[in-house]
């Protein structure tokens, strides 16, 4: 599943999905978002490449074999992370309502339908405390 969150409010803009177990970077290819070039977007280890795409992109480095991260490699994936824990926290919101931390075991067709019904109850309840 892959989530577009807005990084001032937190509001969850758009959701997508795949059949089965797919790839984080496969899934973004597959959804057809495209960001504003004056847009930045920060994202995780899963989608290393993305600046071939987007040129606004910023991903954590990751550790190359048998070497470790250098002191500015290591500062800027904290800081990255710093950022990026508004996606973590609408990924906690959505998995409160066990959608995404368990089995679905219900039909496939409504799981996209009930995800975004959700969201749609998560993004009221941010504009309702703001």
């Amino acid at each position: 599943m892959q989530l577009v969150i807005d990084q001032l409010t937190g509001l969850i803009l758009c959701t997508f999905f795949g059949v089965g177990r797919t790839h984080d970077f496969r899934l973004f290819k597959a959804s057809q978002v495209r960001f504003a070039q004056s847009q930045m977007c920060l994202a995780d280890k899963g989608y290393q490449g993305l600046d071939k795409r987007h040129a606004h992109s910023c991903t954590p480095f990751k550790k190359r074999r048998k070497q470790k991260l250098t002191l500015e490699e290591r500062a800027h994936n904290r800081s990255l992370a710093q950022l990026r824990v508004v996606v973590e926290h609408a990924n906690r919101r959505l998995k409160i309502f066990r959608i995404l931390s368990e089995r679905y075991r219900n039909r496939r067709k409504r799981f996209g339908l009930r995800v975004n019904l959700i969201a749609g109850l998560l993004n009221y309840e941010l504009s309702l405390k703001s």
